[in-house]
């Protein structure tokens, strides 16, 4: 039996500006740094409610090969909060591609990219 899923682990080409990116647009908080050889080579990131664990993992090769793929749609709990992401991240700055109305007839808030280019989409049924 699965409960769900434990972490998402995405690749990364800088460490340090995707730690900025994730923590500063995304708002999650390092929980861990996974230390090898005295560098710090992954982070374990979560939200405040515990709900939304990422992992990042230096890995510039297969970062550049997810560059442009949507890996991650991250659940927003109401169609009025994906608005809500959307105007927050035109304050911070942060180019999308907008609100569109997803599969199931909810909102969907695509082209948001981290620092790699991979698209993160925030998703409400």
């Amino acid at each position: 039996m699965l409960s769900g899923f434990h972490h998402v682990k995405l690749p990364v080409s800088d460490l340090d500006r995707s730690r900025h990116w994730y923590t500063s647009v995304l708002g999650l908080r390092v929980e861990i740094e996974f230390v090898e050889d005295g560098v710090v080579e992954g982070l374990a990131l979560g939200d405040d409610t515990g709900s939304v664990r990422l992992a990042l993992r230096r890995d510039a090769a297969r970062a550049a090969a997810l560059a442009g793929f949507d890996a991650v749609a991250l659940a927003v709990p109401t169609r009025e909060a994906v608005e809500v992401w959307a105007r927050r991240l035109e304050d911070l700055g942060q180019p999308h591609g907008g609100v569109v109305t997803g599969h199931r007839g909810g909102s969907v808030l695509v082209g948001l990219h981290d620092p790699d280019g991979i698209e993160i989409r925030l998703y409400a049924d």
